[in-house]
């Protein structure tokens, strides 16, 4: 079954679909052979004509690579002392390279702007296939709609994007999460991995994003905390069952699971100001005119794919490199089902230079850059509860603190004004500011305060690596030491 995800302004739709079991006997062999006939009977007509398929258990690491790299990058920021910190700090950078988790998010990434390029470039329909269609088709898919849609890097279209891709998509969040600890065979952090891509491109351009980036941490710790039902359960059906059992029904009042997206449980009205960036270039409103024109082209745009203006003469379905899954299943060669036209081998670069050679339109399509240095470490998440890695009195909190107290004061002025035309008689507004004392907080608030001081050790680091126990990170040897290195 082909599912939906989202329809480009030219009409090149984004599908996803769960591949063929592996092992199957003649019965099911026959009935995806029906399927796929009549899947032909479909796409052999416009608008369906050009379509190209991305495999992505081939194409992206499997889901044990993701949960090993995860763990190994975990284990980097579980530091127990001060000694620890500085023994690490000394090989960081060949450490965190070797977990392997920066290049995942890479690989993501690129996948993501290659499928981008097809929709928005090749004016093509692409169709992403996954063994269940809900782990890393969830992820491209809504990386793919964050960066060619700009309502969906608002606060409301990103909760509907997750709605829509993740929740009612039936990603198994019991499962990947391990909420029960019954099983880590099916333990891996598929949404985390999507919230790492969006905060590289929530860095990269900060005014194309309505939230910021303590919104997505909010957000990733959200995913652990067992009262809130929104990321607990495998599937709406598994929900329903839950809500419907004897020991909810016995209750007195009725048992009611509390959403993730009401921030008021969680914070008050102040620390909920940290989830909106004051900077947003918040995209203006058409008048009349131009507002019938858009709301007939939105309408266009939620529809299925567009006719394209010429049909190509080449009509396939599976191309040649990634058709090994259906000739299996067929046992023979589906010709018809092949296009035959070859991608120029620099046709990614091309697209990918060409729009980072032009002005950033933060309301039009965003392409994150991608090579090495510019794929950085989360620190807000991961950072955060290491004292020694913490600003006192700087980092970008420091900043977002001094924009929220001029929003503030702006806003107190408007009241004031207000007041004044309108000739209230009421009392004065008194404006008091949210953050005060900025100086004394750490680069990592609101998630963690200074709580001791970090005296760099004075042997050298040689020295307290002789007196440690063994640790498979800190321990290994690297090719190049830098003692003035830090994070």
């Amino acid at each position: 079954l082909q599912i939906w995800c989202f329809s480009c302004h030219n009409g090149a739709a984004l599908l996803k679909m769960s591949a063929f079991p592996k092992e199957q006997d003649d019965s099911t062999s026959q009935m995806q052979k029906a399927f796929l006939d009549g899947i032909y009977k479909t796409i052999s007509k416009p608008p369906y004509e050009l379509l190209k398929t991305e495999d992505l258990s081939n194409s992206l690491p499997s889901l044990q690579d993701i949960q090993t790299a995860y763990t190994k990058f975990k284990q980097l920021f579980l530091i127990d002392n001060s000694t620890e910190f500085w023994a690490t700090d000394v090989k960081w950078f060949s450490l965190l390279e070797s977990t392997n988790w920066l290049e995942i998010i890479r690989r993501v990434l690129k996948k993501a702007i290659e499928v981008t390029e097809c929709l928005e470039r090749k004016h093509t329909n692409v169709l992403l296939i996954e063994e269940s269609a809900t782990d890393l088709c969830c992820v491209i898919s809504s990386l793919v709609q964050v960066m060619m849609d700009s309502y969906s890097r608002t606060k409301s279209g990103f909760q509907s994007l997750i709605q829509k891709e993740w929740v009612i998509g039936g990603h198994s969040f019991l499962d990947r999460c391990n909420h029960l600890h019954k099983s880590d065979k099916e333990e891996a952090p598929v949404f985390l991995l999507l919230l790492n891509c969006v905060w590289q491109l929530v860095q990269q351009y900060p005014p194309a994003f309505e939230f910021t980036e303590t919104y997505l941490t909010v957000l990733s710790d959200s995913l652990y905390v067992p009262i809130f039902s929104t990321f607990f359960f495998n599937s709406q059906h598994q929900k329903d069952t839950s809500m419907s059992g004897e020991i909810l029904q016995s209750q007195s009042s009725p048992f009611q699971f509390l959403t993730v997206w009401d921030w008021s449980v969680q914070f008050d009205s102040k620390a909920q100001a940290f989830l909106n960036n004051p900077l947003y270039a918040e995209k203006p409103k058409p008048d009349k005119t131009q507002r019938k024109n858009t709301r007939f082209k939105h309408q266009r745009q939620l529809s299925l794919p567009l006719t394209q203006a010429k049909s190509s003469t080449k009509r396939g379905f599976f191309r040649e490199e990634t058709d090994h899954l259906i000739k299996n299943i067929l046992g023979k060669r589906i010709g018809k089902f092949i296009n035959s036209s070859e991608e120029p081998p620099n046709s990614f670069q091309e697209f990918y230079d060409s729009w980072h050679s032009k002005p950033v339109d933060y309301h039009g399509l965003l392409l994150p850059r991608i090579d090495g240095p510019e794929i950085k470490v989360w620190a807000q998440r991961y950072l955060r509860w290491i004292p020694e890695a913490q600003i006192q009195g700087g980092g970008t909190i420091a900043t977002a603190t001094k924009i929220l107290d001029l929003v503030e004061e702006v806003q107190s002025l408007q009241v004031k004004m207000d007041e004044e035309h309108s000739q209230a008689t009421s009392g004065d507004v008194h404006s008091v500011p949210m953050l005060r004392n900025s100086a004394r907080l750490s680069s990592l608030f609101p998630f963690a305060l200074l709580q001791r001081q970090s005296i760099k050790p004075a042997l050298p680091t040689s020295t307290w690596k002789d007196l440690e126990d063994e640790d498979d990170l800190v321990k290994r040897d690297d090719e190049f030491v830098d003692m003035s290195g830090d994070m």
